[in-house]
């Protein structure tokens, strides 16, 4: 895959390059693969969503460490597919809804923002892809179960 590629992929298609709050806007750019997710998720055999989510993390885990190794830099800012992938997670234990989609970003935000245990902890010990894309895959995580949480009481 060519240099330009996969700065492209990893930039979240060019939003990890905006100049303010690159990694919202990265997030945002989650909202096609969550709907892939919710499609794959009623339409086919049990399992094909969770297939293709792992599928996104692991090529999130490479495209991370090829874009690290090209940009230079431990876990590069306008690298955003880490947050893409986080928000995917965010959204696997609930219907998507607009108000699941609001509520499981603002959630996401402030777990890959604050990081809380473990989500530092993650930060911190691992490098490369997957240092970069763990973290968020945790802030996912913990916002997943506070989303479930969160519509179990509504």
């Amino acid at each position: 895959m060519g240099k330009k590629v996969i700065l492209f992929i990893a930039t979240g298609f060019g939003l990890g390059r905006i100049s303010v709050a690159p990694g919202t806007f990265g997030t945002l750019g989650g909202l096609p693969l969550i709907g892939i997710t919710a499609w794959l998720a009623t339409v086919c055999p049990p399992g094909a969503a969770a297939l293709f989510l792992v599928g996104v993390i692991l090529f999130s885990v490479w495209i991370s460490q090829e874009a690290e190794i090209l940009i230079g830099g431990k876990d590069p800012g306008a690298v955003v597919i880490d947050e893409m992938a986080g928000f995917c997670v965010t959204m696997t234990l609930v219907p998507v809804t607009l108000f699941t989609l609001t509520a499981g970003f603002i959630a996401f935000r402030c777990f890959d923002i604050v990081k809380p245990f473990p989500v530092r902890w993650f930060e911190k010990t691992f490098s490369g892809g997957a240092g970069i894309v763990l973290d968020d895959l945790m802030a996912g995580v913990l916002a997943a179960f506070l989303l479930k949480a969160i519509c179990l009481m509504v």
